[in-house]
């Protein structure tokens, strides 16, 4: 048993939401390595969340 794979199974949602003093894509991406910028957007508009965060002043993913 890889417990690398069986910790990549699990996830955790919270009732409460939970950010993290990152980044908007570091708090998109938490928990995950190597995750493209592509995919993070992806992930996002999949979120309902990407316009919103398009639409602030001065933030970047």
């Amino acid at each position: 048993l890889n417990i690398h794979w069986v910790r990549s199974q699990f996830g955790l949602v919270s009732q409460e939401p939970i950010l993290f003093d990152l980044t908007i894509a570091e708090n998109i991406a938490y928990g995950l390595e190597d995750v493209s910028m592509t995919d993070i957007i992806d992930a996002a508009k999949k979120a309902n969340i990407h316009q919103f965060i398009e639409q602030l002043p001065d933030v970047k993913y």
